[in-house]
Protein backbone atom coordinates (compact mmCIF):
# COMPACT_ATOMS: atom_id res chain seq x y z
CA UNK A 1 0.00 0.00 0.00
CA UNK A 2 1.37 3.02 -0.97
CA UNK A 3 0.19 6.22 1.57
CA UNK A 4 1.71 9.51 1.28
CA UNK A 5 4.50 9.87 4.17
CA UNK A 6 4.51 13.94 4.24
CA UNK A 7 0.24 13.53 5.29
CA UNK A 8 1.34 11.70 8.14
CA UNK A 9 4.44 13.39 8.89
CA UNK A 10 2.11 16.75 8.63
CA UNK A 11 -0.43 14.50 11.70
CA UNK A 12 2.07 13.48 13.82
CA UNK A 13 3.77 17.27 14.15
CA UNK A 14 0.36 18.84 14.37
CA UNK A 15 -0.25 16.75 17.29
CA UNK A 16 2.74 17.22 18.36
CA UNK A 17 1.45 21.29 18.56
CA UNK A 18 -1.29 20.28 20.63
CA UNK A 19 0.48 18.44 23.47
CA UNK A 20 3.22 21.40 23.62
CA UNK A 21 0.23 23.43 24.60
CA UNK A 22 -1.02 21.35 27.40
CA UNK A 23 3.07 20.75 28.22
CA UNK A 24 3.86 24.36 27.97
CA UNK A 25 0.54 25.38 30.24
CA UNK A 26 1.72 24.50 33.71
CA UNK A 27 -1.72 24.13 35.18
CA UNK A 28 -3.29 21.90 32.21
CA UNK A 29 0.41 19.64 32.49
CA UNK A 30 -0.94 19.09 36.16
CA UNK A 31 -4.37 18.19 35.19
CA UNK A 32 -3.41 14.08 35.53
CA UNK A 33 -6.24 11.41 35.47
CA UNK A 34 -5.88 7.70 35.75
CA UNK A 35 -6.59 4.66 34.13
CA UNK A 36 -7.79 1.61 35.70
CA UNK A 37 -4.70 -0.03 35.33
CA UNK A 38 -3.03 3.15 37.35
CA UNK A 39 -1.36 4.42 34.49
CA UNK A 40 -1.59 8.16 34.03
CA UNK A 41 -3.55 10.01 31.41
CA UNK A 42 -3.11 14.01 30.75
CA UNK A 43 -5.33 16.42 29.02
CA UNK A 44 -2.57 16.12 26.23
CA UNK A 45 -3.08 12.56 25.75
CA UNK A 46 -6.90 13.03 24.94
CA UNK A 47 -5.95 16.25 22.41
CA UNK A 48 -3.32 14.28 20.84
CA UNK A 49 -5.74 11.99 20.16
CA UNK A 50 -8.76 13.24 18.95
CA UNK A 51 -6.51 15.27 16.27
CA UNK A 52 -4.98 11.80 14.92
CA UNK A 53 -8.16 9.83 14.79
CA UNK A 54 -9.67 12.31 13.08
CA UNK A 55 -6.85 13.59 10.63
CA UNK A 56 -6.79 9.59 9.94
CA UNK A 57 -10.35 9.14 9.19
CA UNK A 58 -9.85 11.61 6.60
CA UNK A 59 -6.68 10.17 5.24
CA UNK A 60 -7.44 6.47 4.94
CA UNK A 61 -10.77 6.26 5.95
CA UNK A 62 -11.14 1.80 4.95
CA UNK A 63 -8.49 1.57 7.48
CA UNK A 64 -9.12 1.05 11.26
CA UNK A 65 -6.96 2.32 13.88
CA UNK A 66 -6.56 0.82 16.84
CA UNK A 67 -5.59 3.79 19.88
CA UNK A 68 -4.15 3.62 23.36
CA UNK A 69 -7.05 6.05 24.13
CA UNK A 70 -10.00 4.05 21.94
CA UNK A 71 -8.24 0.46 22.32
CA UNK A 72 -11.70 -1.53 23.64
CA UNK A 73 -12.36 -2.78 20.27
CA UNK A 74 -13.76 -6.29 20.73
CA UNK A 75 -10.75 -9.11 19.14
CA UNK A 76 -13.77 -10.69 17.38
CA UNK A 77 -14.33 -7.45 15.67
CA UNK A 78 -10.96 -6.59 14.61
CA UNK A 79 -9.27 -10.32 14.72
CA UNK A 80 -9.58 -10.25 10.25
CA UNK A 81 -7.93 -6.80 9.92
CA UNK A 82 -5.50 -6.78 7.15
CA UNK A 83 -4.13 -3.43 7.89
CA UNK A 84 -5.00 -0.97 10.78
CA UNK A 85 -3.24 2.29 12.58
CA UNK A 86 -1.47 1.12 15.88
CA UNK A 87 -1.77 4.64 17.21
CA UNK A 88 0.00 5.92 20.51
CA UNK A 89 -1.19 9.51 21.06
CA UNK A 90 1.59 10.28 23.97
CA UNK A 91 4.18 7.96 24.47
CA UNK A 92 5.68 8.29 27.80
CA UNK A 93 3.29 9.95 29.69
CA UNK A 94 5.21 9.38 32.67
CA UNK A 95 8.38 11.51 31.29
CA UNK A 96 5.63 14.36 29.82
CA UNK A 97 4.59 14.93 33.87
CA UNK A 98 8.12 14.90 34.81
CA UNK A 99 9.19 17.15 32.01
CA UNK A 100 11.70 15.93 30.90
CA UNK A 101 11.07 15.86 27.35
CA UNK A 102 11.50 12.68 26.57
CA UNK A 103 7.99 11.64 25.28
CA UNK A 104 6.88 11.23 21.13
CA UNK A 105 4.04 10.52 19.18
CA UNK A 106 3.89 7.43 17.30
CA UNK A 107 1.78 6.01 14.44
CA UNK A 108 2.17 2.55 12.91
CA UNK A 109 0.44 1.17 10.13
CA UNK A 110 0.15 -2.93 10.51
CA UNK A 111 -0.49 -5.53 7.48
CA UNK A 112 -1.00 -8.83 8.56
CA UNK A 113 0.29 -8.42 12.01
CA UNK A 114 3.62 -6.86 10.85
CA UNK A 115 4.69 -2.97 11.68
CA UNK A 116 5.44 -1.88 8.06
CA UNK A 117 5.44 2.24 8.25
CA UNK A 118 6.35 4.11 11.47
CA UNK A 119 6.26 7.53 12.24
CA UNK A 120 7.53 8.73 15.29
CA UNK A 121 7.71 12.69 16.54
CA UNK A 122 9.20 13.87 19.39
CA UNK A 123 7.80 17.67 19.74
CA UNK A 124 10.13 19.01 22.46
CA UNK A 125 13.17 18.91 20.40
CA UNK A 126 10.95 18.87 16.98
CA UNK A 127 12.47 15.52 15.77
CA UNK A 128 10.76 13.25 13.30
CA UNK A 129 11.77 9.62 13.04
CA UNK A 130 10.11 8.01 9.98
CA UNK A 131 10.33 4.58 7.89
CA UNK A 132 8.47 2.31 5.38
CA UNK A 133 9.01 -0.15 2.89
CA UNK A 134 9.33 1.98 0.10
CA UNK A 135 12.01 4.49 1.66
CA UNK A 136 13.57 2.77 5.02
CA UNK A 137 14.35 4.77 7.97
CA UNK A 138 15.07 8.57 8.10
CA UNK A 139 15.12 11.22 10.52
CA UNK A 140 14.57 15.03 9.79
CA UNK A 141 16.12 17.42 12.36
CA UNK A 142 14.73 20.49 13.75
CA UNK A 143 16.75 22.60 11.68
CA UNK A 144 14.90 20.71 8.66
CA UNK A 145 18.42 18.06 7.85
CA UNK A 146 17.06 15.10 6.67
CA UNK A 147 19.21 11.75 6.90
CA UNK A 148 19.07 8.20 6.36
CA UNK A 149 18.93 5.62 9.36
CA UNK A 150 20.87 2.53 9.52
CA UNK A 151 21.55 0.16 12.44
CA UNK A 152 25.42 -0.23 13.59
CA UNK A 153 26.13 -3.80 13.05
CA UNK A 154 30.11 -3.00 13.10
CA UNK A 155 30.37 -2.47 16.86
CA UNK A 156 32.62 -4.05 19.04
CA UNK A 157 31.24 -2.65 22.11
CA UNK A 158 27.97 -2.06 22.33
CA UNK A 159 25.66 0.70 23.72
CA UNK A 160 22.66 -0.93 25.75
CA UNK A 161 19.48 1.18 26.00
CA UNK A 162 16.43 0.89 28.48
CA UNK A 163 13.72 2.47 30.02
CA UNK A 164 14.27 5.62 32.34
CA UNK A 165 10.87 4.66 34.08
CA UNK A 166 10.46 0.72 33.75
CA UNK A 167 14.00 -0.74 34.24
CA UNK A 168 14.26 -4.37 35.64
CA UNK A 169 17.04 -6.02 37.39
CA UNK A 170 16.40 -9.33 34.82
CA UNK A 171 17.54 -6.82 31.82
CA UNK A 172 20.84 -6.28 33.56
CA UNK A 173 20.76 -10.00 33.77
CA UNK A 174 20.12 -10.59 30.22
CA UNK A 175 22.34 -7.58 28.64
CA UNK A 176 25.31 -8.66 30.62
CA UNK A 177 25.86 -11.71 27.95
CA UNK A 178 26.76 -9.09 25.24
CA UNK A 179 29.60 -6.71 24.54
CA UNK A 180 27.78 -3.70 26.33
CA UNK A 181 30.33 -1.08 27.45
CA UNK A 182 27.93 1.80 27.86
CA UNK A 183 24.13 2.07 28.83
CA UNK A 184 21.34 4.66 27.99
CA UNK A 185 18.33 5.29 30.04
CA UNK A 186 15.73 7.39 28.08
CA UNK A 187 12.12 7.79 28.10
CA UNK A 188 9.31 6.36 25.16
CA UNK A 189 9.95 5.25 22.10
CA UNK A 190 13.55 7.32 21.72
CA UNK A 191 15.09 3.60 22.36
CA UNK A 192 14.04 2.28 19.43
CA UNK A 193 14.84 5.50 17.46
CA UNK A 194 18.82 5.13 19.32
CA UNK A 195 19.13 1.64 18.25
CA UNK A 196 17.85 2.59 14.47
CA UNK A 197 19.86 5.24 13.87
CA UNK A 198 23.29 3.47 15.16
CA UNK A 199 23.69 5.59 18.26
CA UNK A 200 23.33 2.04 20.90
CA UNK A 201 23.32 -1.42 19.49
CA UNK A 202 20.62 -3.51 21.74
CA UNK A 203 17.37 -2.85 23.13
CA UNK A 204 15.85 -5.32 25.57
CA UNK A 205 12.78 -5.23 27.39
CA UNK A 206 11.47 -7.65 30.15
CA UNK A 207 8.56 -5.68 31.73
CA UNK A 208 4.81 -5.81 29.70
CA UNK A 209 4.00 -3.10 27.20
CA UNK A 210 1.17 -2.84 24.58
CA UNK A 211 1.15 -3.18 21.34
CA UNK A 212 0.93 0.89 20.56
CA UNK A 213 4.08 1.15 22.48
CA UNK A 214 6.35 -0.70 20.33
CA UNK A 215 4.89 -0.91 16.60
CA UNK A 216 6.05 2.53 15.13
CA UNK A 217 9.50 1.97 17.16
CA UNK A 218 9.59 -1.85 15.33
CA UNK A 219 9.16 -0.62 11.98
CA UNK A 220 10.88 1.99 12.39
CA UNK A 221 13.67 -0.06 13.37
CA UNK A 222 13.06 -3.06 11.42
CA UNK A 223 13.06 -0.67 8.66
CA UNK A 224 16.72 0.55 9.37
CA UNK A 225 17.95 -2.56 8.91
CA UNK A 226 17.46 -3.78 12.87
CA UNK A 227 15.63 -6.65 14.34
CA UNK A 228 13.45 -6.67 16.56
CA UNK A 229 11.88 -10.52 18.27
CA UNK A 230 10.74 -11.78 21.32
CA UNK A 231 13.24 -14.16 23.53
CA UNK A 232 12.67 -16.99 21.69
CA UNK A 233 13.61 -15.57 18.59
CA UNK A 234 10.07 -15.96 16.92
CA UNK A 235 8.36 -12.97 15.34
CA UNK A 236 7.24 -10.30 17.21
CA UNK A 237 3.43 -9.80 15.95
CA UNK A 238 0.61 -7.22 16.13
CA UNK A 239 -3.46 -7.94 16.82
CA UNK A 240 -3.27 -9.98 19.19
CA UNK A 241 -6.20 -11.31 21.21
CA UNK A 242 -4.59 -9.73 24.22
CA UNK A 243 -2.56 -6.33 23.48
CA UNK A 244 -0.52 -6.51 26.32
CA UNK A 245 3.59 -7.48 24.62
CA UNK A 246 5.29 -10.00 26.24
CA UNK A 247 9.30 -9.47 26.44
CA UNK A 248 11.39 -8.35 23.21
CA UNK A 249 15.01 -7.91 22.15
CA UNK A 250 15.80 -5.42 19.55
CA UNK A 251 19.13 -5.47 18.14
CA UNK A 252 21.24 -4.25 14.58
CA UNK A 253 21.63 -8.41 14.31
CA UNK A 254 19.54 -11.56 15.83
CA UNK A 255 19.86 -12.31 19.02
CA UNK A 256 17.53 -15.07 20.70
CA UNK A 257 17.38 -16.11 24.10
CA UNK A 258 15.57 -18.97 25.97
CA UNK A 259 12.07 -17.42 26.85
CA UNK A 260 11.01 -17.06 30.39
Amino acid sequence: MQLEIEELLSIAKDAGKVVLAVYNDSEQAEEVKYKTDASPLTLADEASNDLIVSRLKTFTPEIPILSEEGQNIPYEERKDWEYFWCVDPLDGTKEFINRNGEFTINIALIHNRIPVLGVIYVPVTDTMYYANEETGGWKITSDGVKSAMAVDKNSLDWVSVGSRSHAAPAETEVLARYPVVKNIAIGSSLKFCLVAEGLAHIYFRHGPTMEWDTAAGQAILTLSGGKMTKLSGEPFLYNKSSLLNGSFICSAQHLTLRDE
